[in-house]
């Protein structure tokens, strides 16, 4: 606005001197100043004022690096628009409008590659005329709140096989879920060999998979720990490998997940009744050495496996998940450990079995390779 003003000034500057001095050559480009500066500022003016923008986003909640459609609508008045861009948070930059049409509609597609509560500014277009003597800025509607979800990903079993001929680490703790077999039901893809019915299959009942009964104390129990975390990535990898576990575990047959702040685990079954409140829970949690320690006293004496993830790199399971640890205990962590083998990998962290000790040293919990 102030170079548009400045131009009318320098027209009826230019108009004052013609006049005084008589030089008439110069009432020309004095009435040419100030008729491009009002003209430029009201074009813009009344083009703002006829201007409507808005943003849709169709959902409240996505999954990390998930594509999500964005439908963003303007409408102008019957005045032809100047340079116009539409600035959004969602787009990778400014957009250029066409001129010439008093309706558009586009749709971008977004990605959020950080777990959290986001809350996403409304659209804006940006007015400009020709020669950039004034600039004007339309705010749309579409201010929103938008939830960010830890994603998911498969757990890679390391290649290395026990004395029996099976896969160890994460395998083990699998199977030693499944306590009981209760019945028989639709084959799911992805379900390993072992739990195939094959006499269902052989009398013709098609692929059907064994139903196991998982004692609530003999479910595995994954417990995270975010004090500590060197960096926001760390952080980020250890609540996505907990999340990943979490639901690997429950799809087996059930397991438990003890959330920092919590103090009762919370219990996910293989119908994955709970999961969706738990994945939630797992995106709006936060890191740093004031986060309380896990609640370890409500998860009682369990029989179960114990998945300790820590998002900072330690060696050793922590004494108080080491005197709770009744079964095979793992601790996960970013990155990897020197001169250690991990069993398994997952969102860039890697699972290394904690080995049984006596009584007396068992809150030791020193990592095996």
């Amino acid at each position: 606005m102030r170079r548009a003003a400045g131009v009318v000034l320098l027209g009826l500057v230019l108009v004052g001197v013609a006049g005084v001095f008589d030089a008439s050559p110069l009432y020309v480009p004095g009435v040419g100043f100030a008729a491009v500066g009002l003209l430029t500022a009201a074009w813009v003016e009344l083009s703002a004022r006829g201007l409507r923008i808005r943003r849709e986003l169709d959902v409240k909640r996505i999954v990390e690096d998930e594509p999500v459609p964005v439908r963003i609508e303007i409408r102008t008045s019957r005045l032809p628009l100047p340079v116009a861009t539409v600035e959004d948070p969602l787009l990778e930059g400014a957009m250029r409008l066409p001129a010439g049409r008093r309706e558009r509609t586009f749709t971008v597609v977004a990605r959020f590659g950080r777990r959290g509560r986001l809350q996403i500014a409304p659209p804006t277009v940006v007015l400009r005329d020709p020669f950039e003597l004034i600039r004007r800025v339309v705010r749309g509607a579409g201010e929103g709140e938008l939830l960010v979800l830890p994603r998911t990903s498969a757990v890679a079993l390391a290649r290395r096989r026990g004395a029996d001929g099976r896969h160890g680490g994460l395998a083990a703790l699998l199977g030693a879920a499944a306590t009981d077999v209760d019945g028989v039901q639709p084959y799911r893809e992805g379900t390993s060999a072992g739990r195939i019915h094959w006499p269902a299959l052989a009398r013709g009942a098609g692929l059907m998979e064994r139903r196991l009964r998982v004692e609530a104390d003999a479910r595995p129990l994954v417990v995270l720990d975010t004090r500590g975390a060197a960096s926001r990535d760390e952080l980020d990898m250890a609540v996505r490998a907990a999340a990943s576990l979490t639901l690997a575990f429950a799809r087996a047959g059930g397991c438990a997940l003890l959330l920092p702040g919590e103090r009762r685990p919370v219990t996910i079954g293989e119908e994955l009744g709970n999961w969706p409140s738990a994945h939630v829970r797992l995106a709006l949690v936060e890191g740093g050495d004031d986060m309380p320690v896990p609640a370890l006293g409500g998860a009682g004496m369990r029989r179960g496996a114990l998945i300790y993830v820590c998002a900072r790199r330690i060696e050793r399971l922590p004494p108080a998940a080491g005197a709770i640890a009744r079964g095979p205990a793992t601790l996960v962590i970013p990155g990897r450990l020197a001169g250690r083998e991990a069993s398994f990998a997952v969102a860039g962290c890697n699972g290394y079995a904690v080995s049984r000790r006596p009584a007396a040293t068992a809150a030791s919990g020193a990592v095996t390779g």
